[in-house]
């Protein structure tokens, strides 16, 4: 099952670069809960559900003209996935280059919980890994 949650998470970055905003949200549970990293741009309380999530990720995407989601890396650990990416977008102002980690834990095909971090190192320790 983990190497299928890896494709899913694969699917997802071509779903977003798509801007099939539908298919990405397919990914998601229908109770999943995403917890921001301390200081995300849009707020640290956790947002729960995926009707909330897909209507924050619809939201961040209208303040830009274009963006692109682009993956570094992805460690398969069977039911949770760590991704590095960085979140490329242009817009009427700077443009935006994110660099972020996230966890998601999946159960089903479906990510219940994503855990974003700023620190790629310290997303590696909360799964007990090390760079």
């Amino acid at each position: 099952m983990s190497q299928e949650n890896v494709e899913n998470v694969r699917r997802g970055f071509e779903a977003w670069n798509a801007g099939d905003m539908d298919r990405f949200g397919e990914l998601y549970d229908p109770h999943v809960v995403i917890r921001w990293a301390e200081g995300w741009p849009e707020g640290s309380e956790p947002i729960m559900g995926r009707e909330a999530v897909m209507r924050n990720w619809r939201q961040q995407r209208e303040a830009f003209d274009a963006d692109t989601v682009e993956p570094i890396k992805i460690v398969d650990l069977g039911d949770r996935v760590v991704v590095r990416l960085i979140w490329h977008a242009v817009g009427s102002g700077p443009d935006l280059n994110i660099a972020t980690t996230y966890i998601a834990t999946v159960r089903k095909g479906k990510m219940i919980l994503v855990e974003y971090f700023w620190d790629h190192a310290e997303a590696l320790k909360a799964v007990g890994l090390q760079e």
